[in-house]
């Protein structure tokens, strides 16, 4: 077993490098990086006091309104003053001591951006991970007992229409209905502008009247997978030698069920849940943070790629990448710890 977790973190290394290095080799062809957006804003700036650049055909500086003095100051500023292996490898220097960075244009620490913006995504995603585990694999064991029946035709429909439908178009639905329309619920923000004056009760009834909507949108795919998911292995399990063996012996229906079957049967589903858990907080979030302004790690990652903030870009992949490899293996070793048969080689 120590074997095998040692081939799988140095594994980890080059997947981490390569991601690392497709990113930082893409955003050197991508353009709008901020020394031409700082170029940008100071020709618009100068165009409003009628001294823009002397024509269309000067030279680049000319044309953007900045000497090269103070071009050549604006790319150190941004640590574009060397060539872009220097930077990567420096950039992987920081890395590995686990420094991030800092924001170009928030003028703070990554790691602190990171801080003050995960407790939303915490939030979100618990509610995701609770919800969908506590009502879906109920609903899957249901499903596999009476499979066949009206019931579970129904709920399977019911399930697939909430998978078919992306969170994000859910997300937009419910803000147009009852965010506009009805205007049951707020339309953005975790809390209200008067949060901090209320009592205790009024705080919990605040928080939980803005956080529905977004809940309910990142709820309905992850739902649907885990009630299928837990139905199909009930069912494989069923069907199996020894629930005929334990029937032959007199028990009931429930203690076959619980006793033997619901023990086997959450193996696949209890193997994924650090997988679930962690993408619950920093994959599944982007799009609805950012249709329901929640101001939590996938707000900063899309107002980070949009300004091409690129320290904060760069430090946030590194840092979701290892959390997403060390959750794999976590993953992959459940099955050992859930079901002892399971040997890694």
């Amino acid at each position: 077993m120590t074997a095998y977790i040692l081939k799988r973190i140095l594994l980890m290394l080059p997947t981490l490098l390569g991601v690392l290095l497709l990113t930082f080799v893409v955003i050197q062809f991508v353009p709008g990086g901020p020394v031409e957006q700082y170029l940008a804003e100071a020709k618009a700036g100068m165009a409003g006091h009628g001294g823009g650049g002397e024509g269309a055909g000067m030279a680049y500086r000319g044309a953007q309104g900045v000497d090269s003095q103070r071009l050549a100051q604006i790319k150190k500023l941004y640590g574009f003053d060397e060539p872009a292996h220097v930077r990567f490898f420096k950039m992987l220097g920081q890395f590995a001591r686990f420094d991030l960075g800092r924001s170009f244009f928030q003028n703070k620490d990554v790691w602190q951006l990171i801080k003050e913006k995960m407790p939303v995504s915490i939030s979100l995603g618990l509610w995701t991970f609770f919800i969908s585990y506590l009502v879906a694999v109920p609903l899957g064991v249901a499903k596999a007992v009476r499979a066949g029946s009206r019931f579970d035709l129904a709920t399977t429909v019911l399930i697939l229409i909430g998978y078919a439908i992306p969170g994000f178009v859910l997300g937009l639905a419910l803000l147009v209905v009852f965010g506009g329309q009805l205007q049951w619920f707020p339309l953005r923000g975790l809390t209200s502008s008067n949060w901090e004056s209320l009592g205790w009760g009024a705080r919990i009834v605040d928080y939980l009247w803005h956080i529905t909507l977004p809940v309910i949108a990142m709820v309905a795919g992850s739902f649907a997978v885990t009630a299928m998911l837990t139905k199909n292995a009930f069912l494989e399990e069923i069907r199996k030698q020894y629930v005929l063996t334990a029937r032959a012996k007199g028990l009931s229906e429930r203690q076959v069920l619980y006793k033997h079957v619901f023990r086997n049967a959450l193996i696949p589903i209890v193997t994924g849940f650090p997988s679930a858990f962690i993408g619950a907080f920093f994959t599944g979030s982007l799009l609805i943070e950012t249709l329901f302004s929640l101001d939590g790690l996938g707000l900063l990652s899309y107002e980070s790629v949009i300004r091409r903030d690129y320290p904060v870009v760069l430090g946030t992949l590194y840092l979701f990448t290892l959390i997403g490899l060390f959750t794999k293996l976590i993953s992959d070793l459940c099955y050992v710890w859930v079901d002892p048969r399971v040997k890694f080689d």
